[in-house]
């Protein structure tokens, strides 16, 4: 447990301007607070203050160690201090309170309450991953956007236009709506139809060029920094990436089991009266989750031996489809994790 290995940990509650801090002692006791601004020379004055108030081993357990409390998370990693991160802060229960001050005291008892424990991302090639990864996801989104409303846009669209269009397939559609032109004919309802059904088709062109770029830097990146994941049966560049991010370098999870519950595979007793059984995970990185769950969608649809071994095994033992899914995700983690952990250690 943390209590035995650290004297104070400091809790942030981190926001755009200034950060709340509370330090607590190994019992949970508070010591102090404070509220910093969100600049290095304020970092160094705050570090300052706790060499004197709170001398000893310490830890920071910082809310949103990736948006708002990067440039601390930087500006600590730079003077050897050691960060743990702590996310899902949940108001009280009984009194329903919610401050920032408070927030930092949880994340502070958060941090000492649990005994698996994540260290920040790094930044560099994980980091530029991750900006990636997220901006693949936003011009995804607004493909299916686009393509939504230009379905929906047809639906009232007049007789003549609905028949010609219906029948064409996604791609002929887009490139037919993207050269759809004004006349003279076209009435104001006409002109209004046509300008979004070229507006739409465009903005779908557009967000499908931009993934085809995104995709390109990200399997040249992901090959650059886990040679040979992509090798992994369903393993795709995308589903790599995500991995990379989740995992992001040796020692920030600190074993299988933590992997499997940031990644929402972790099994969770659901025992009830005689019925023994578990039920899939549904906290942890959605994004990792949804990760794993291609993976093995894609192993099981291309029939790779090993996995429809292991299903069949489990189908015999007695267990549901649905928990013998369960049970091959967590393997597939835990499998997973060993193999990042086996590349970052490799020449």
């Amino acid at each position: 447990m943390l209590a035995d290995e650290v004297d104070y940990v400091i809790g942030v509650d981190t926001h755009r301007d200034e950060h709340a801090v509370a330090v607590v002692d190994a019992i949970g006791g508070i010591v102090m607070e404070a509220v910093t601004a969100a600049t290095d020379a304020a970092f160094a004055r705050l570090l300052e203050r706790l060499e004197a108030d709170a001398p000893g081993r310490r830890v920071w357990a910082i809310e949103g160690s990736g948006s708002y409390g990067a440039g601390l998370v930087r500006f600590l990693g730079d003077r050897g201090e050691r960060v743990l991160e702590v996310h899902r802060l949940t108001r009280d229960r009984r009194s329903h309170a919610k401050t920032d001050a408070i927030d930092a005291v949880r994340a502070a008892r958060t941090a000492l309450s649990r005994d698996l424990q994540a260290t920040p991302r790094i930044g560099g090639g994980r980091e530029a991953l991750r900006v990636l990864v997220a901006t693949r996801r936003a011009a995804v989104d607004s493909r299916r956007v686009a393509l939504q409303q230009l379905r929906a846009f047809l639906v009232t669209a007049p007789d003549p236009l609905r028949r010609e269009l219906s029948q064409l397939t996604e791609a002929r559609l887009l490139a037919r709506c993207a050269r759809l032109r004004l006349q003279a004919r076209h009435d104001r309802a006409g002109r209004a139809l046509i300008l979004a059904l070229r507006t739409c088709a465009q903005r779908a062109l557009q967000a499908r060029d931009e993934t085809d770029m995104l995709d390109e830097e990200i399997t040249s990146l992901v090959d650059e920094l886990a040679p040979g994941l992509r090798d992994e049966p369903g393993v795709g560049p995308i589903s790599a990436a995500q991995l990379l991010i989740a995992w992001s370098h040796p020692g920030r999870i600190r074993s299988e089991a933590a992997f499997a519950r940031i990644a929402g595979t972790a099994p969770i007793p659901a025992t009830t009266g005689r019925s023994v059984r578990h039920r899939l995970d549904r906290g942890g990185d959605r994004q990792l989750n949804r990760a794993l769950h291609t993976i093995v969608l894609s192993r099981r649809q291309r029939q790779h031996p090993a996995t429809i071994a292991y299903i069949q095994r489990r189908l015999a033992e007695g267990k549901t489809t649905r928990e013998a899914t369960r049970c091959l995700k967590r393997y597939t983690a835990r499998h997973l994790y060993r193999r990042l952990n086996a590349i970052a250690a490799a020449p």
